[in-house]
């Protein structure tokens, strides 16, 4: 059913037009001023907006900005008289659908509602799709399913999201969905890797930088923050952020102005900011190394992804998905696994999570010489007839059970161990088969101990 709203300060006219609303399929609701319909957005979802002229504007608000924002499947047709032409023209250009000249009657506005409910309806199934799509891919346990109602409410709005969750776990992908169910979609999406970027270079990428800045600097340089303009920015492994870059960051934030390495002027930006961590941060502010007010203006939403081992039930689509995907890119026909392939993969606990899946999949594929991937055409690691399992190690001779449970944390440190040493202790070749960059897996080895080993 179609959910349509008319907002008019005219009561006669509101009047006439709920009596002779009679679209089938269709609900009918009016609010009075611009003020009764920001609030109404905020609870309830519609498909079609009749907006008069007069209540373009909310106390320095534009309303066709913030419905679109809010709801940007949202079609909004403005009514004006001709004195007001030149402002519903205007809204048109900032992301209204058309505009009808006054007087108009309740038949004219229900074949404009007639004629876009196609659209409508279309935008509607695709949202739904893609929803379904989403689901099949990232998973639909109850955690994800409480992540996805979130995302739902969150991505049409401007606010900062934080997203967490370990290495190769989504996060990326999860931050593109925001930014593709948002007002934002048709604009840039700009991810950068704040751990990837020397420290030397940070301020430059992110912020520009004017000729003559530095060495090397022959011309101005647009940020990424520029680069976003209109669209989003996403900053991965925010917590790698050097203090003073972390500084700007902030300004950034709570003043939406740039200023390039070596100017004097400012720039201001429409962007906004989705970061991503597989750190803690709230340790890293207690320990000094992340700033404490820079936190809180990233961490207005915090979406936490779950580990690929935790739902096991996005598991089979994820593989389809990659196998297609690869398929395609080398030009093969693999359209499934043998047995002890399948049973390898299971056996598996993907520690480099869906990136390390991705990876396993493409490296069978490439080595598949038939139509099904056997257990030889897997990553060395997958092979392996210890690899651990999801659960447990088998109970040692004499020991409960429930005593042999291994945390997590000494799962992981045993699996890059053995990684390593099937890669011949070559740090970047193990990198690679845990679906990991080099300087993460560094760091992973420095905090177990392991530098050395």
């Amino acid at each position: 059913m179609l959910q349509i709203l008319l907002i008019d300060g005219d009561e006669a006219f509101r009047t006439a037009i709920q009596e002779g609303w009679s679209l089938p399929d269709s609900q009918f609701s009016c609010a009075q001023d611009a003020a009764q319909f920001a609030q109404m957005l905020q609870v309830h979802r519609y498909d079609l907006v009749f907006l008069d002229s007069a209540s373009l504007w909310q106390d320095g608000l534009d309303l066709v900005t913030f419905a679109r924002k809010r709801q940007p499947e949202l079609e909004v047709v403005v009514l004006c008289d001709e004195s007001s032409v030149s402002a519903a023209r205007a809204a048109v250009e900032r992301g209204a659908t058309l505009y009808l000249l006054k007087p108009v009657t309740a038949r004219e506005l229900m074949d404009v509602a007639r004629r876009q409910s196609g659209q409508i309806l279309s935008h509607r199934a695709h949202r739904g799709l893609e929803t379904h799509v989403l689901e099949e891919l990232l998973g639909n346990g109850p955690s994800m399913q409480k992540i996805l109602r979130l995302v739902n409410k969150v991505a049409p709005t401007t606010s900062t999201v934080l997203i967490t969750g370990e290495s190769g776990s989504g996060k990326e992908f999860l931050a593109n969905v925001v930014h593709r169910l948002s007002g934002r979609g048709h604009g840039p999406f700009v991810a950068v890797n704040c751990g990837a970027i020397p420290e030397t270079l940070v301020e430059s990428e992110l912020f520009g930088a004017r000729k003559g800045a530095y060495t090397g600097a022959a011309a101005d340089r647009k940020g990424l923050f520029e680069e976003a303009e209109g669209g989003t920015l996403f900053l991965d492994e925010v917590g790698e952020l050097p203090p003073a870059a972390q500084v700007k960051l902030l300004r950034v934030l709570q003043n939406r102005e740039v200023r390039r390495v070596g100017d004097s002027e400012t720039r201001t930006v429409d962007v906004r900011i989705l970061a991503a961590t597989n750190v803690d941060l709230q340790k890293a502010v207690a320990e000094g190394r992340f700033r404490e007010d820079l936190f809180f203006r990233l961490n207005v939403f915090h979406l936490k992804l779950p580990p690929l081992r935790e739902r096991l039930e996005a598991m089979p689509h994820l593989v389809r998905f990659f196998v297609h995907k690869w398929n395609q890119t080398h030009g093969r026909r693999v359209s499934g696994f043998a047995p002890e392939a399948e049973e390898a993969m299971m056996r598996y606990p993907w520690p480099g999570n869906i990136r390390e899946l991705e990876n396993a999949i493409e490296h069978a594929v490439v080595l598949c010489e038939t139509d099904r991937i056997r257990l030889t055409d897997l990553p060395e690691a997958l092979q392996v007839p210890t690899a651990p399992t999801y659960l447990a190690l088998p109970p040692a001779r004499g020991v409960e059970e429930d005593e042999t449970m291994i945390p997590l944390a000494e799962l992981e440190r045993r699996h890059i161990l053995r990684v390593l040493s099937a890669t011949g202790q070559n740090q970047s070749e193990a990198a690679t088969r845990l679906g990991i960059s080099r300087s993460t897996l560094w760091r992973k080895l420095r905090e177990m101990g392991m530098a050395e080993e």
